[in-house]
């Protein structure tokens, strides 16, 4: 993975590390990348300006390190959990139950990550894009092509389009516990907010719906032949 900033913050303590990325992930996510200020980033996080220029050459800089930071709480939760020898369907609920607590968690990293994926700067988007995404695909497709060639899941499943999917439905779950247009939708199909909705009701909800995706025997064109039998 790209490293954005300069040797000098790989040099300072962990907590100070800490304190910046969370004070900017914090900046960003509330006023977008163009609003965001860096000066109020170094103010908020106890450092000059100065010292802020030391460790990143550009706002852009401290942006995608902000966002590497988040994105790396939740690749690891997902590399331990598909990397275990569970079949997929204990991964996708122990994926999902990780994409509850860790998304209530880091509430302001989740906005960011949505900011970026609104295509108000396409060319950082892709960037941010194939960035985050090519390292976290290369994992769900590959523990999903182990659970097809174990027999496993049903032997039609293309294993990319199929992560494709799967993570479309965790990120969508994520949305909803901190975006307001992802949490409004969610109020509207059921009743309540992520606020209220208990994490079991989540996980085994979800989780129909992805093992009658993962089990489900009869193909698209079988049942097309019994609707006009």
């Amino acid at each position: 993975m790209i490293k954005h900033y300069k040797e000098a913050f790989e040099k300072i303590p962990q907590e100070r590390k800490e304190r910046i990325l969370e004070v900017g992930i914090e900046e960003f996510s509330s006023k977008g990348y163009e609003n965001a200020n860096i000066n109020v980033i170094a103010k908020n996080a106890g450092i000059s300006i100065g010292l802020m220029y030391k460790y990143f050459s550009t706002k852009e800089d401290l942006f995608f390190t902000c966002i590497t930071r988040g994105m790396r709480i939740l690749e690891y939760a997902l590399k331990d959990i598909m990397a275990s020898r569970d079949k997929l369907l204990i991964k996708a609920e122990k994926l999902i139950r990780a994409t509850c607590v860790l998304s209530r968690k880091n509430i302001n990293y989740i906005k960011l990550y949505n900011e970026i994926t609104s295509e108000k700067d396409e060319a950082r988007a892709v960037m941010l894009a194939r960035e985050i995404e090519s390292h976290t695909s290369r994992i769900y497709i590959t523990s999903i092509a182990q659970a097809l060639a174990s027999g496993d899941v049903r032997q039609d499943l293309d294993p990319r389009l199929f992560a494709f999917f799967l993570d479309n439905l965790l990120t969508t779950l994520q949305f909803s516990f901190s975006c307001a247009y992802y949490r409004e939708r969610l109020k509207i199909y059921t009743g309540v907010d992520t606020d209220t909705m208990n994490d079991d009701e989540i996980v085994n909800q979800l989780l129909k719906f992805i093992e009658s995706a993962f089990t489900f025997e009869k193909r698209t064109s079988e049942l097309k032949e019994e609707k006009y039998e």
